[in-house]
């Protein structure tokens, strides 16, 4: 999660917490903005945050590694870790917070970049307008909150549209929605706004209250037999419970 400059407000500090096998991070407050396993550094400790990796399921596996995966918002770059070492793929995350970056390396394992990634300090809603970018972007991971957590920072429709450009034609983002004062059925509007209603695909929420979107960039519905195969396969290869996400994961009806 991160945030962005468009609301001006001064970034907080950052910190970070040991509870039993795991470390948090914090932005200064107890809301929890990522994790690690402090003895499997390079998995993926959170429910929703494995959930974010659901495109998977529309790509075929031996693909993965020539695709390129970005992070709108670091965390505590579970994603990106993941994405860069365990599915060796080009990888590249933008994060606001200087801070974020730096906490992640002396305390998350991040790596330091090479010719599969790049953390760029900047504005998400920047980059995602951004040309450069446009067209590139097979998976984008988008979990964007301050240290409130109480909305996405950045939800409206202008910035979906420029999600969508950055994908590739059989790109796909996934949206962590959570938050006290968010809605899930507008965040779910203004994503089928820029991506058509066919395109959204969606998670029940986890008992935490995180809910997790997927939108194509152009609608597909494979057979249940074809995503059933491939959740068997991510599961095999990469250790995501894959298999259990079919149970409460389905496409949004128009």
């Amino acid at each position: 999660m991160t945030k962005t400059s468009a609301s001006r407000a001064p970034l907080p500090d950052v910190n970070f917490s040991d509870f039993g096998p795991a470390r948090y991070l914090h932005l200064g407050t107890e809301w929890v903005q990522g994790s690690m396993l402090i003895d499997s550094p390079f998995e993926i400790h959170l429910e929703y945050v494995q959930r974010m990796m659901a495109w998977l399921l529309f790509v075929e596996p031996s693909s993965v590694q020539s695709r390129h995966a970005m992070q709108l918002g670091l965390g505590a770059a579970s994603l990106t870790k993941f994405c860069r070492k365990n599915l060796r793929m080009k990888t590249t995350a933008i994060e606001i917070n200087a801070q974020v970056i730096a906490a992640c390396r002396l305390w998350f394992k991040l790596p330091a970049d090479d010719t599969r990634l790049q953390v760029v300090l900047g504005d998400a809603a920047e980059v995602a307008a951004h040309a450069h970018w446009h067209g590139t972007v097979d998976a984008l991971q988008v979990d964007l909150y301050d240290h409130e957590a109480a909305a996405p920072v950045l939800d409206d429709e202008d910035f979906y549209a420029n999600c969508r450009r950055l994908l590739t034609e059989d790109g796909c983002m996934t949206v962590n929605l959570f938050g006290r004062a968010s809605s899930f059925e507008r965040s779910v509007k203004k994503i089928a706004a820029s991506f058509g209603e066919e395109a959204i695909w969606s998670f029940k929420p986890t008992r935490e209250g995180n809910t997790v979107v997927l939108a194509q960039r152009h609608a597909s519905r494979p057979a249940r037999a074809v995503l059933a195969e491939r959740a068997e396969n991510i599961q095999t290869r990469w250790g995501l419970p894959a298999v259990k996400w079919l149970r409460a994961f389905s496409a949004r009806i128009p």
